[in-house]
């Protein structure tokens, strides 16, 4: 299906296309179901939507369950399987094609799955790529600007999201979960005749207690008169978020108190999620996901306090995305990070440097001069190298950030592998050994 599209693009008006493209979709969707013997049904499906923080929320789901003795099975933006058998996701997409979701459900239910978490994005909603799908649960974790180059605005991107909610309500257990410090979480909560929410400020769930590390986070959920206390292995105040939502949907479910409180624990991190890189060196290294305005400023909020040194960032923006949100970023990071290195992320066949300059405008604009502390280096691996050089103690922080766990790197030439953490250990070892013959 994906050449025929491609080949029909090519020849149809980009606003038609766009039109006519979620029909395509809902007609593979429905053959699929078809040809694979609607294996969604006798499945409980819980879904979870949001800008940010859908991939670590849906780990922390499935650990929850799997820990408490549920057969789960999980499809995700990282990785999809059962329990410890995770495999790596190697489609540059949060929901796959419906012809992969619908043969993997299959091979789930064979294997005696139960309960299937499904991190579902706007794109999948919009197209009908989730047809079929019966979600008796479903999550949103928070809604800000992304994907405006496909939906067109926020509005519609919303509208998008809450579809998620409208499939929930009409199947099964029809339970809602939603971030109430989210200014639209009512209108997700509105669909489902179930719902909960949960907050740090607001919500029927509320973190209290909260106290952060550089590792992890503790807090106490509070709900009415249950208390839980809670440990989460993944640092960042989004985190908190993140696992509140994995409670609330415990709590609906019906888990115990130690269930919830286990099942959150027994998760030690997710790939390219704040996860830390190591190789003997004075200072710290963290790689995250976070390619969004809001992911952005959340991840910021969570390692500038912390970083009593040099804070050096690494990013870039994708090709054939939105445009619009490139020099926000950069001066959120401008304004953030004491160094800042532009580089490539994914820049398709569009031109990477105009890309870097793009983003450098934000930068500028938050006061960062090129050649002092803003660097543009297109090529990534170069550009993680010379961000290494840059940090010298061990109050020194760099952050490789919009490529988290991904295994391949977009270029116009074609898709090459690409592993962000192994780059940035073998940077660390040439950092090592330059250090020694000097």
């Amino acid at each position: 299906m994906a050449s025929i599209r491609t080949i029909v693009k090519k020849f149809i008006p980009t606003h038609l296309f766009k039109k006519i493209e979620p029909i395509g979709h809902l007609f593979e969707a429905i053959l699929m179901n078809i040809l694979y013997g609607f294996p969604g049904r006798r499945l409980h499906i819980i879904g979870v939507t949001g800008t940010n923080g859908k991939t670590t929320t849906s780990f922390l789901i499935e650990t929850m369950l799997a820990d408490a003795g549920y057969k789960v099975a999980l499809l995700s933006t990282v990785g999809y399987g059962i329990g410890k058998d995770i495999q790596p996701q190697i489609e540059h997409m949060t929901t796959t094609a419906a012809g992969v979701l619908q043969k993997r459900l299959r091979n789930f239910k064979k294997a005696g799955v139960e309960w299937v978490v499904v991190e579902t994005s706007s794109h999948a909603l919009a197209q009908h790529r989730v047809w079929g799908v019966p979600y008796e649960v479903a999550v949103m974790t928070n809604l800000t600007r992304d994907h405006l180059d496909y939906h067109g605005s926020f509005a519609e991107y919303g509208k998008a999201k809450i579809k998620l909610f409208q499939h929930a309500a009409k199947h099964g257990l029809k339970y809602g979960v939603a971030n109430a410090d989210d200014n639209n979480f009512v209108a997700f909560l509105d669909e489902t005749p179930n719902g909960i929410s949960y907050g740090i400020k607001e919500g029927d769930m509320r973190a209290e207690d909260i106290k952060q590390n550089m590792d992890h986070s503790t807090y106490t959920a509070v709900v009415g008169k249950d208390r839980y206390n809670i440990r989460v292995n993944i640092p960042g105040e989004f985190n908190i978020y993140n696992s509140l939502a994995a409670v609330a949907v415990g709590r609906q479910l019906g888990l115990s108190k130690k269930e919830i409180e286990d099942g959150i624990n027994a998760l030690p991190g997710v790939e390219g999620r704040m996860n830390s890189v190591n190789e003997g060196q004075d200072f710290k290294v963290l790689v995250d996901f976070a390619s969004t305005p809001d992911g952005f400023d959340k991840l910021f909020e969570s390692v500038r306090t912390p970083t009593k040194g040099k804070l050096v960032a690494v990013f870039g923006s994708a090709g054939r995305r939105d445009e619009s949100k490139r020099a926000i970023q950069g001066e959120i990071a401008g304004r953030n990070a004491d160094v800042v290195i532009l580089t490539e992320e994914d820049d398709r066949d569009i031109d990477g440097n105009q890309i870097l300059q793009e983003i450098a405008e934000g930068a500028k604009k938050a006061g960062k001069v090129e050649g002092k502390d803003l660097f543009l280096i297109l090529n990534r691996e170069e550009a993680i190298g010379f961000a290494m050089t840059q940090a010298k103690t061990k109050d020194d922080l760099v952050v490789l950030l919009g490529k988290g766990h991904e295994k391949t790197i977009e270029r116009a030439d074609g898709v090459y592998p690409w592993n962000e953490t192994d780059v940035a250990r073998a940077a660390l070892q040439e950092l090592k050994k330059e250090t020694k013959k000097n």
